[in-house]
């Protein structure tokens, strides 16, 4: 496919960019900054915010993988982080479906399940069923951002799919794992989860290419956790009161990937023990 990749500066987008030329679709990445892989082709300096370049820069492309937005909240000012991702969001959704492309994918968060966990989730492993839950301005960008995507998706009659992404680790990412084993309550806000940005890649990559219709959502994480406590003991000592809702691995996500693997194909492939040798 053809395909534009918005935030191609960012660690997914990036990855997403370099993933689906290795796999033979023809991309453009845009972004408001420069790019750091030379390799990499990209339109700079194209801002999502403004309905008009949004179309120009969509313009031609038969699917978009939209990983433009505010990443996380503490960035900016709440107000700045809701308006700007929301402006985004509806800017791309809406360009898509004028321009009649195929397929948007486009990244949701875990945050809309109920992160950070300073109120415990009702059970675990959470899945989509989970949702909807925001504790942030960030997290209710994507909650209402999910929202437009069902309607427009259903005017337009093209499948939008919410790619609900962990936190997100570079491979250098992994050195820092060690420091959070001491204190079992330091990683506790997102149940311990994380997911590699080539897994992340992978995702979207499977989301252009599923026989897909309407909107759908998918968890994205890896598939344990980056504590070496077992998860069943994690949840017993910081979270006593929540029940498992089903038999789990020894070190196996709570945040769980079992409708991505189903639906999506989706299998994580990188693991911070295999990469520390741990």
């Amino acid at each position: 496919m053809k395909v534009c990749v918005t935030g191609a500066s960012g660690k997914v987008g990036r990855a997403t960019v370099i993933d689906l030329r290795a796999h033979g679709h023809e991309v453009l990445g845009i972004d408001r900054v420069p790019v750091l892989d030379p390799d990499t082709p990209t339109e700079m300096g194209v801002d999502l915010r403004d309905a008009g370049q949004t179309l120009e820069a969509l313009r031609g492309y038969e699917a978009v993988v939209h990983m433009a937005n505010i990443p996380a909240p503490g960035h900016h000012p709440p107000s700045v982080t809701f308006n700007d991702n929301m402006a985004m969001n509806f800017n791309v959704f809406h360009a898509a479906a004028t321009l009649g492309c195929q397929r948007v994918v486009w990244a949701s968060s875990e945050t809309t399940l109920g992160l950070p966990f300073d109120v415990p989730p009702r059970y675990a492993p959470v899945d989509e069923d989970h949702y909807p839950h925001p504790t942030s301005t960030y997290a209710l960008s994507k909650v209402a951002s999910e929202t437009i995507a069902d309607q427009i998706a259903a005017w337009a009659a093209i499948p939008f799919v919410a790619l609900r992404f962990s936190n997100v680790f570079l491979p250098a990412d992994y050195a820092r794992i060690p420091g959070y084993w001491e204190d079992t309550h330091l990683r506790k806000w997102n149940l311990w989860g994380y997911v590699d940005v080539r897994d992340a890649a992978q995702a979207c990559r499977r989301a252009l290419e599923i026989d897909v219709a309407g909107t759908e959502r998918f968890i994205i994480a890896a598939a344990d956790t980056v504590m070496r406590t077992p998860s069943r003991d994690l949840l017993a000592e910081v979270f006593p009161g929540v029940s498992l809702t089903r038999e789990i691995g020894e070190h196996e996500t709570l945040l769980s990937i079992e409708h991505a693997r189903a639906h999506l194909g989706y299998e994580p492939l990188h693991s911070w023990r295999t990469e520390l040798g741990a």
